[in-house]
């Protein structure tokens, strides 16, 4: 599977706050991923899938709530595709300090500045396939905020671009 070149996507949720009832309660913190394994699913209705390592952090915050975000890497974010991939990494929050983002307003979820292409979803299905959850979601919003560079991929391993 290597061999087959994707596009790489980051995939961001916001915790829900600790007592939702509270408005003076604090928000949870922002999770994010990187993702090579993202696909459109359906136009009609406008539907995507996102596959997630069962027990990761996002996996865990998904299961629980059901709006998120992806942020479509263009290859001048390769930085922080390796950021939110990084096994052991320091806190998410710190991973979120130094990007420019903005909050979605459908889902709360950080969409990175300088994204291709940036989509808020909600959780429609999960589906459990070996050591991997299977998230689609339903299209809630979908922005083009950078039309600036190519796509970052990922192939044989290594973060590339095209041409």
């Amino acid at each position: 599977m290597s061999r087959l070149a994707a596009g790489v996507v980051l995939v961001t949720a916001r915790e829900l706050p600790l007592d939702a009832q509270d408005p003076m309660a604090p928000g949870g913190e922002d999770v994010g991923m990187t993702a090579t394994a993202f696909l459109s699913v359906s136009l009609d209705p406008p539907l995507v899938l996102v596959s997630l390592r069962e027990g990761s952090r996002i996996d865990d915050l998904l299961a629980e709530q059901p709006l998120w975000g992806v942020s479509v890497l263009a290859e001048s974010q390769r930085h922080i595709a390796g950021r939110f991939a990084m096994k052991g990494r320091i806190s998410d929050r710190l991973l979120f300090e130094d990007i420019p983002y903005v909050r979605g307003e459908a889902s709360g979820a950080p969409l990175v500045g300088g994204a291709l292409a940036t989509l808020e979803c909600r959780t429609e299905q999960t589906v459990t396939a070996g050591d991997h959850t299977l998230v689609i979601g339903r299209v809630l919003t979908a922005e083009l905020p950078s039309a600036d560079g190519g796509p970052l991929m990922y192939f044989k391993g290594k973060y590339r671009h095209l041409g």
